[in-house]
This record gives structure tokens, sequence and C-alpha cells, in this order.
């Protein structure tokens, strides 16, 4: 009997999904509220929000939504905030969905987690569990939380997840007031805790546009720079290019305006009852409150999906697009624009694409390709991390 590996598997149900528009994978936000008050967030709303929590759907319609879901084939489903046990009655609208047989994962800060909802979690046991670690020490820990105690508090929930042997992972968004702690934590989870680590950098807008969360965006030169210490983001990274890089396989793919998942195997529903591309869109959402979820996904989703470009941008036939993270949502939240290029994550990919000799194939006037106007500017950029890089080798050489 051939057994297949789980990754195998999914791709191929990714696949399947995609040539078949199934809606497998869904994100839904629970909540906006949070205990933390974290300087980078893009949607935390204070846990006593009044008005934030009358309008959140109630459990009951959770229900209904997540059996449409069940029927129209989901098969994944994220439940994220704000903070997911902000919610009193999140375990209940967890339990409803554990028994419709989705695989669950749950992001969490883990400082409201109880013995009581540990021991629930042991008994109906999510897919898997991401805590959000902000920093190795306390001080730097709660300069990002703004909430004292908020540390201990994170530990003490990471342990009562550890202590009963849960699928755990821990990972940490990269600012510039926690980068000098990211190997260290990186530490704390992979050789103290047994569990796997990793670490984003991509800091948004707010969803009102507010651009304050950008205060504590590392540099690019800073985000590379983190790559190239770690030979593992390397790898993964090369082999993400070279299966998603590439300019666009036919005029009909480069004027498409959404190229991701949403709309075709992915969607998201936020606190409010909107179902929308992604959890960062927030344009163009059908009120699921007042419709069902088969006429969100094969009409309002289907429309959006439709969309195409109405400008030529050198993201349009850009063989590097994967690498950024570029998209309308992110466009709307920077630019306030869906078509007009983010220079951060333009920068970003054209810096680790040199950094880690993956091809940039002529995309049009780019200032950071050859010829372009800041391209020597971004290989003496690339000189300097790569000497930044053979001087931490040699020093943990010696």
């Amino acid at each position: 009997m051939r057994i297949q590996h789980y990754t195998d598997w999914r791709l191929g149900i990714h696949n399947l999904s995609v040539t078949k528009r199934i809606p497998i994978s869904a994100s839904i936000e629970i909540t906006r509220r949070c205990n933390n008050r974290c300087i980078h967030c893009c949607s935390n709303l204070p846990l006593k929000d009044q008005f934030a929590r009358h309008n959140e759907m109630s459990a009951v319609e959770h229900f209904r939504i997540l059996d449409e879901m069940a029927a129209a084939g989901c098969l994944w489903v994220l439940f994220t905030g704000g903070e997911i046990f902000a919610r009193r009655d999140f375990l209940d609208i967890y339990a409803h969905a554990k028994r419709q047989g989705f695989l669950i994962t749950l992001f969490t800060n883990g400082t409201l987690i109880t013995p009581d909802i540990a021991d629930y979690l042991v008994e109906m046991p999510p897919f898997y569990i991401e805590v959000t670690l902000y920093g190795y020490t306390r001080r730097i820990y709660e300069r990002v939380t703004g909430v004292p105690g908020s540390y201990e508090s994170c530990l003490r929930g990471i342990r009562l997840l550890i202590d009963r042997k849960m699928p755990l992972k821990l990972k940490t968004m990269a600012l510039t007031v926690n980068q000098s702690e990211i190997w260290q934590m990186k530490r704390f989870a992979e050789i103290d805790l047994g569990v796997e680590f990793r670490f984003d950098a991509l800091v948004n807008p707010r969803y009102d546009c507010s651009q304050s969360p950008l205060d504590v965006r590392l540099a690019p030169p800073d985000v590379v720079k983190l790559d190239l210490l770690d030979p593992k983001r390397i790898d993964e990274w090369q082999k993400f290019a070279a299966k998603f890089g590439g300019r666009p396989n036919s005029e009909e793919e480069a004027r498409q305006l959404w190229r991701c998942g949403g709309g075709l195997n992915a969607f998201a529903i936020d606190p409010y009852g909107m179902m929308q591309m992604c959890a960062m869109s927030q344009d163009d959402a059908y009120d699921l409150r007042h419709g069902s979820f088969e006429q969100g996904w094969k009409q309002a989703l289907y429309k959006l999906r439709q969309k195409s470009i109405t400008r030529q941008t050198k993201c349009v036939t850009c063989g590097i697009r994967a690498m950024c993270g570029m998209c309308p949502a992110n466009g709307q939240l920077e630019c306030l624009d869906a078509e007009t290029p983010v220079d951060f994550l333009c920068r970003v990919a054209h810096l680790r694409a040199y950094a880690l000799d993956i091809p940039i194939p002529p995309h049009g006037a780019c200032e950071y390709c050859p010829d372009g106007s800041h391209y020597q500017e971004m290989m003496q950029m690339v000189k300097r991390l790569k000497q930044n890089r053979d001087c931490k080798r040699m020093s943990a050489a010696l």
C-alpha cells in the first residue's frame, strides 16, 4: 500500500481545487479585538471595544456559515484575529468547525490560554496552533505588545500547550525593535522547546490605511540580511523562485488583476460577516449575513476574480512578482490604489533575488533592474550584505 506524504497530498488537492474552483481554504477573523496593543498590528482593536463586539457575528451565524462552507468543499480553516480567545464563545465556534471535519489552524498570542482551554484543545485537537512570540526578553516583547505582564502570560500559554504535547509552532514578526532577538527566539523554539519557528518581515498598514505600523518595518537590506543568515530560509526562497518565478504564461494571465488563490480556491471572512478575496482586501466584499456562502463564492468572488488590470505597470510582466507579495490588497492599503507598485516590496524582491543569485527576467522600465536608476545602488547593497554574511560565518567558525 502506497503511503502518500501530507505535502504531496495537499499539493494534489490544491491543484484539483484550482482546476475546479473549489473553495478549500478559509481564513476567518473571529474578532479584531485584542488584549495586546502591538505597535505593528494592522487590525487590533481594544479588548473592551463594545462597538466592535456588538457588530461581530454571533456564534449561531458562524455555525450557519461553517455548515455552508463544508457543503461547498472547504477543507482548511484558519481562525485568527485580533485574539481568538478574546471571544468567550470561541470554543463553541471551534467545536462546531471540528464537528464539520475541517483541518483547523489557530493563530493566537497565547496570553489568554488557561489550563481549561489547553485541556479542551487536547480533547479536540487542532491541526496546528501557532503562537506569536514578539521577543526573547521581557523588555523587547512588551515594547512590541505595549502591555505589562504579557510576556509571562505568553510563556505560560506556550508551556501549557507544550506540556500537553499540542501541535505547536512559534512565529514572530521581524521588526526594528526586535530584530536583535530573532535568532534567540529561533533557538528558544527549535532547541529549547523542540518546535518549528518562522518569522515574517512583511508589515502592512492598518486596515483603515493608517501607515503607523510602517514606523517599525525593517528596511529592505535588513529584511534580506535575515534571509542570508538562515540557510534554511535561503533554500526555501531559491526553491520558491524556481517553482513560482517567471513571467506570466499568457497575455490573459498578465492581464489578471488577482493572481493569488483568492477567489480561486481560497477566501477570507471578517468578524462582521464580510466575505473577501483575502484578509488584507478591504474592498469589494460580500455580506454573508444577507446572503449565502454559495452566492458569495459563485457570484461575488467569481466576479472579482475576473477583474483585469487597467494600465501597464512594471509589476504586470515581472518575473519575480511571486517573491515580493505585491497584490491589489497591498497596493490599496499602502498606495490607496490596487495597481500602484509598493516600492518596499519591489526593493525587497530585487535585493533578495540579487543576493540569492536568482535570475530576474527583463520586465520593462524598472529602476532596480540593469540600466535602471537604482541598479548600482542595489548592487552596492548586495555586496555589503554578502560581506556581512561572510563575516558572520567566519565568526561562527572560530
